[in-house]
């Protein structure tokens, strides 16, 4: 028998020695994750009854100070701020200042969609439900990977511009800059910056006291993660992403330690204090936001037995082994997050880490709630370590095929005349981006957004590929050149080369049209 099979038969016996899994159980698990997924640091609490049952940090804040994770160091939550912002909304909702089926152009009179019926009859609740008809993470490139030239009255503006992939409400396709709208309805009706509003109302009562609406508004940035990316082979810390616009959808910098209150809260639909004295909302607003709003089609299988699936207002629901789960991940670069909240069970689990791979929280999340739902053992870092690495290389041979193709080109010297490809080209949402020519290569370069930058390759026809010189971007894309009568390049489409990019890189949704001024 060897050592590997030895070691998972010993876990086996002793995380099913107990009902729930004990804290050495996890500090196993916890370094195993760390090192089969090449993360840095790792948080992770867990909540049961209204209580602390564990808040503990695991590795290192950066892979070059070494300094510890705890449980009081600060992540960037991303996605799971949605729920912050619906919660935001169901507080003014008992306020009686707005409905959640009230419409968006009654606060934000300039709100606009691609299609005119769309725009009337859209709602707040259609902000909070990624059923709105455009296609997932359409427009992200307004803020993602910086997006430092566009404001939320921009994307506003822009909104109009984004092309519909389904009819509205009837397909869920994941959205972020609808979140950053329900922001602005926030400040619209409160008076305050959705950050004063979240920091005043929400962290403030419940003593979230390290905690900050963005990273740019944190007291003390001396126990905060790095973000680390695999880039070429190795791990790389990455510029942190600042970018405040996109606050209401993902801004949020927390603790495992304050987000502990946040779930007990969430656990007591709204209540909180000692005696659960005091309140954030209702009860009736939390069975709101834990409703099914959007249907996401669900495939049942062992060991959970889902058979229904969707989004209420910023979380996703379902059924796990006869209970409802009410979870939400979330995803910088460099840092991904995940909280899960089992209502009949009182008890909440939160896992954040400073590295983008969702296999590691996922690994330590099922395992500790498959310890409360009594589910046999199942080594989950095994699993998802082979199902992440047989993803990959999948998409590496696609990968890999395409720049070799790239090579074959330049080896073979074969000749483009470049000066047709040249110019400026103008998106109606995204701006002007340049294709310039320089020592006889073609280069990449957007006005609006600065860092994606890259050298442009021949591939084949009228079809090149683009290789931006920030390598932990993986989001290498194909250029699809049309020409004009003359044979000079007339417009411009992107798409991802890869199926691993990230979907914010929403090449897919530009249409460049040359800039003949």
């Amino acid at each position: 028998m060897n050592c590997k099979l030895i070691i998972v038969i010993l876990l086996f016996l002793n995380f099913n020695a107990n009902a729930q899994i004990t804290e050495s159980q996890l500090d196993q698990l916890a370094e195993k994750t760390l090192k089969t997924f090449n993360v840095p640091g790792i948080a992770v609490a867990i909540v049961k009854d209204g209580k602390v049952v564990l808040a503990k940090g695991y590795g290192v804040k950066s892979n070059l100070t070494n300094e510890k994770v705890d449980a009081n160091t600060l992540f960037g939550i991303a996605s799971n701020s949605k729920a912050f912002t619906t919660a935001a909304l169901a507080m003014l909702v008992d306020e009686g200042k707005l409905k959640w089926d009230d419409k968006v152009t009654q606060y934000i009179p300039e709100f606009k969609m691609y299609k005119d019926y769309v725009t009337h009859e859209f709602t707040i609740r259609d902000l909070l439900t990624h059923r709105s008809g455009l296609g997932l993470g359409a427009g992200d490139l307004m803020i993602w990977p910086d997006g430092s030239d566009f404001k939320p009255k921009d994307i506003i503006q822009n909104l109009q511009y984004l092309k519909p992939v389904s009819a509205f409400r009837t397909k869920y396709d994941y959205d972020n800059l609808l979140y950053i709208v329900a922001g602005e309805v926030i400040q619209k009706i409160s008076g305050e910056t959705w950050c004063d509003f979240i920091e005043t109302h929400i962290m403030k009562p419940l003593e979230m006291n390290d905690s900050a609406a963005s990273f740019v508004r944190l007291k003390d940035t001396s126990n905060v993660v790095a973000p680390h990316v695999p880039t070429n082979g190795k791990l790389k810390i990455i510029s942190r992403y600042k970018n405040q616009s996109f606050d209401a959808a993902a801004g949020i910098y927390s603790s495992v330690n304050d987000l502990s209150k946040w779930m007990i809260m969430q656990l007591q639909n709204g209540k909180y204090g000692s005696q659960k004295q005091s309140k954030l909302f209702s009860e009736k607003q939390q069975n709101e936001m834990w409703q099914l709003q959007t249907i996401i089609p669900a495939t049942t299988k062992l060991p959970y037995n889902t058979h229904f699936y969707g989004y209420g207002l910023g979380w996703f629901l379902s059924d796990v082994k006869g209970y409802k789960q009410v979870t939400h991940t979330g995803g910088l670069e460099g840092i991904v997050t995940q909280t899960t909240l089992f209502p009949e069970l009182n008890l909440g689990i939160v896992v954040l880490t400073n590295q983008q791979s969702g296999a590691a929280f996922t690994a330590i999340t099922n395992t500790i709630k498959d310890s409360y739902l009594k589910i046999p053992y199942k080594d989950y870092v095994e699993f998802y370590e082979k199902s992440e690495k047989d993803h990959i290389s999948e998409a590496g041979k696609k990968i890999d095929e395409v720049w070799a193709t790239v090579f074959k080109n330049q080896k073979d010297k074969v000749k483009i005349d470049l000066k047709k490809y040249e110019g400026f080209y103008v998106d109606n949402w995204f701006g002007k981006i340049e294709i310039l020519k320089k020592n006889e290569k073609l280069y990449f370069k957007s006005i609006r957004s600065p860092r994606l930058v890259g050298e442009v390759f021949f591939y084949k026809d009228n079809t090149f590929t683009l290789k931006w010189d920030n390598r932990s971007f993986n989001a290498d894309a194909f250029l699809f050149f049309e020409l004009d009568e003359k044979g000079k390049s007339d417009t411009l489409k992107m798409k991802p080369i890869s199926e691993l990019t990230d979907f914010s890189y929403d090449f897919q949704d530009l249409n460049f049209v040359r800039d003949r001024e």
